[in-house]
């Protein structure tokens, strides 16, 4: 079992540095740097792929709050409406993030002018090592917590019952899939346009499907969680993104 330890804020002389903040601004950086030389490598411009990285990554955090406000805890922000808009206060939920982060990508490549599917698929890259980095401050803000387990990588709360924490196995399923990624692409396992976003949205929505059942202080929409309701019609579009070309394929 892994046993309690936790930060909410580094010291550093006067500054006070927050842990999940400063964590997930390192998880954009690494997975915007990683896209970049990935857009670089199939003759992309990772200039335009950072520009694309800085406005995916703001609406991301916008999605990520109006998704929590919108479905995980809606009656406290109509009687405290100031705390929805304080970046301040936790609440922040990766699927709102990434269904306003795609929409960013879809948005400004529409601007510019530019391949949709090689830009997405290049950022796409990035996304699981982002994730794995980011997730690594939930767990050490202990977040989300879960169910009672006997698992190995268990934590041992402070009141000595061991639980999942879900920020702890969500940053192994990032980094997971990153390591897929790097098997997928050897084996040219994926080649349809898109095929990178695609990948991603089954291999998330597959975490989460099963992650989530072990949530203990989350809100749910019947037996799932929103995100898990969001994951379905994601796992479709992703599932579409990968196997297109063989389909198109198939019927020539």
């Amino acid at each position: 079992m892994i046993p309690w330890f936790e930060s909410h804020l580094v010291q550093l002389g006067p500054v006070g540095i927050r842990t999940w903040g400063t964590l997930v601004a390192f998880g954009f950086l690494a997975g915007t740097t990683i896209a970049a030389r990935r857009a670089k490598a199939k003759g992309l411009d990772p200039k335009m792929l950072w520009d694309i990285a800085f406005w995916t990554f703001i609406s991301a955090m916008v999605g990520s709050r109006i998704f929590h406000v919108l479905f995980y805890d809606f009656g406290w922000y109509l009687e405290h409406p100031g705390d929805a808009i304080d970046p301040t206060k936790p609440g922040f939920s990766i699927a709102g993030g990434i269904l306003f982060g795609v929409l960013a990508v879809w948005v400004f490549t529409k601007i510019k002018k530019l391949d949709l599917a090689a830009y997405a698929d290049a950022v796409a890259w990035g996304l699981p090592w982002g994730v794995g980095i980011g997730r690594i401050g939930c767990f050490l803000i202990h977040d989300h917590p879960g169910s009672i387990t006997s698992f190995p990588l268990g934590v041992r709360y402070p009141d000595g019952i061991v639980r999942h924490d879900l920020g702890l196995e969500l940053s192994l399923v990032g980094f997971v899939m990153g390591i897929i990624f790097l098997i997928a692409d050897r084996m040219r396992l994926v080649r349809s346009p898109g095929g990178w976003v695609g990948l991603f949205l089954v291999l998330d929505g597959i975490s989460r499907l099963g992650l989530d059942m072990f949530r203990v202080t989350d809100a749910r929409l019947g037996p799932l969680t929103p995100t898990q309701w969001l994951s379905l019609p994601l796992m479709g579009l992703g599932a579409f993104l990968v196997f297109r070309r063989q389909v198109d394929m198939g019927r020539k």
